[in-house]
C-alpha cells in the first residue's frame, strides 16, 4: 500500500486546461484547450499540450488577447467553482500585475483605430485601397 503522502501528491494534480478552467481564466473548458494548443499558455516557460499535468508551485504564462498574465499555481481544483474560489487557485506575480498595468496606461493614451475614417471611402479613397491591395 503506498505511503499516504505519495497518494496526496499524485492528488494533487489536473490536467492544465481543466486547471485553466475552473481558475475562470476561460468561460469554456474548449477555448482553454484552444489556448494551450495555440500556444498562448505556457508552463514553466514551455509550451505544452492541455492535458500536461499542472502541479502546486508551477508557473503559468497566459495571453488572453493583449493581455500577458504570469501566474503561480497556488491551489488545484478540476471543478469550476464561485470566482472567489477561482482567485485562490493563483496568484498574480507582481511584475505580471505591474506590466499588464502599464499596457493599460498606454492603450488609453493610443489613439483608436479608425478613428481618422468618416463614414463611407470616396471614390478617391476607394481607388488608393484598390492600389494598394493590388486588385
Amino acid at each position: 500500500m503506498p505511503a499516504p503522502d505519495a497518494l496526496s501528491a499524485d492528488a494533487a494534480r489536473t490536467r492544465l486546461d481543466k486547471w485553466l478552467w475552473a481558475a475562470r481564466f476561460f468561460k469554456h473548458r474548449t477555448g482553454a484547450t484552444e489556448a494551450v494548443d495555440g500556444g498562448k499558455v505556457k508552463l514553466n516557460g514551455l509550451a505544452v499540450k492541455p492535458a500536461r499535468e499542472v502541479k502546486v508551485g508551477d508557473r503559468l504564462d497566459i495571453t488572453i488577447g493583449e493581455d500577458t498574465r504570469t501566474v503561480i499555481v497556488r491551489a488545484i481544483a478540476d471543478k469550476r467553482g464561485s470566482a472567489t474560489v477561482a482567485q485562490t487557485l493563483y496568484e498574480e506575480t507582481a511584475e505580471s500585475i505591474e506590466a499588464r498595468e502599464r499596457a493599460r496606461e498606454l492603450r488609453k493614451f493610443a489613439a483608436t483605430p479608425g478613428a481618422d475614417l468618416h463614414g463611407r471611402p470616396t471614390k478617391r479613397d476607394r481607388r488608393k485601397m484598390d492600389r494598394f491591395g493590388g486588385y
